[in-house]
């Protein structure tokens, strides 16, 4: 199954500021060689390149950060878990992403499914007996169905880019932190401290994320009752939350559980981020493979 889907006129997946800690090449955990530059030849999420799209970015963000508010996320999540909007298949969703290039990307012009094997592919070679992963690597960004219009056709802003939590303050590290000063949580006293509505080591899962497709995937997974393990779920919901996994912010809101469960989402991101190239994947031949991890871990239909 292969549906065309109009492509939005800006956004980012995950934005860099120079401030930031650019990484050397160097080799991830057990043979995974990390590029000094992405696709285009520039630095990987490195927005104040001289670039046709960095104003593009910064007016995602400008939207981004104006409407993810405290309530705004509340009632999409109200919207969405009900998950009434389509039945399908993981498969079937990769395949609904086939003809997709997320715009947002600046790392990546390939299709969605391309990326995602890249990153299975790349994890199932450095860990051959964490089938868990591999699977991970393939679903993780299936969540950019918001973009279709049987989900509602979200705007970008909606959908990717870096996330964050809401309901406290919006910590400095997030990427174009400025724009914060016109959401209206900014200068709600309810939301602007350090822990807002949440307390000391709450526990992530008890926070709210901004809203998009990490967290509607891992809304996806959970309700339908997938066999994949915390540390996945996790992945999959926490793998845009640059702010604590690349700054080390927000860490005061993890419990020991999402200690443990950051390990793997660090490991993860290293493939996420990194395997994005111009290597192909030859789709029908690991095809077998990720369907026998798709029907141990999940049901034969999903509710989306």
């Amino acid at each position: 199954m292969t549906i065309l889907i109009d492509q939005p006129d800006f956004g980012v997946e995950a934005g860099f500021n120079k401030a930031d800690h650019v990484e050397e090449e160097i080799v991830v955990d057990v043979g995974f060689m990390v590029p000094q530059s992405n696709a285009f030849g520039h630095t990987f999420r490195d927005y104040d390149v001289e670039s046709e799209r960095q104003q593009g970015v910064e007016n995602f963000y400008r939207t981004n950060h104006i409407n993810q508010t405290y309530d705004f996320v509340k009632r999409m999540r109200e919207e969405y878990g009900k998950l009434d909007k389509v039945e399908m298949s993981i498969w079937e969703c990769c395949e609904l992403l086939n003809d997709v290039v997320d715009e947002s990307d600046p790392d990546l012009d390939e299709p969605q499914i391309e990326h995602l094997l890249q990153t299975a592919e790349a994890i199932r070679k450095d860990y051959p007996d964490e089938d868990w992963l591999h699977l991970t690597g393939l679903i993780h960004d299936l969540g950019k169905v918001l973009l279709h219009p049987s989900f509602g056709g979200l705007p970008q802003w909606a959908v990717v880019g870096d996330t964050y939590p809401v309901g406290c303050a919006f910590d400095e590290s997030i990427v174009h932190h400025k724009f914060f000063e016109e959401n209206p949580d900014y200068h709600n006293s309810a939301y602007n401290t350090k822990y807002g509505v949440y307390s000391k080591g709450c526990g992530l899962n008890n926070v709210m994320m901004s809203w998009g497709h990490d967290d509607y995937m891992y809304l996806v997974a959970k309700e339908n009752n997938t066999r994949l393990p915390s540390a996945a779920l996790f992945i999959i919901r926490y793998h845009s939350f640059y702010a604590l996994h690349r700054s080390g912010s927000y860490k005061q809101l993890m419990n020991e559980e999402d200690v443990e469960n950051l390990k793997w989402l660090q490991i993860f991101n290293k493939y996420d981020l990194y395997s994005k190239s111009k290597v192909r994947v030859d789709v029908e031949k690991v095809k077998p493979y990720y369907l026998s991890l798709i029907e141990k871990y999940f049901p034969a239909k999903l509710r989306w």
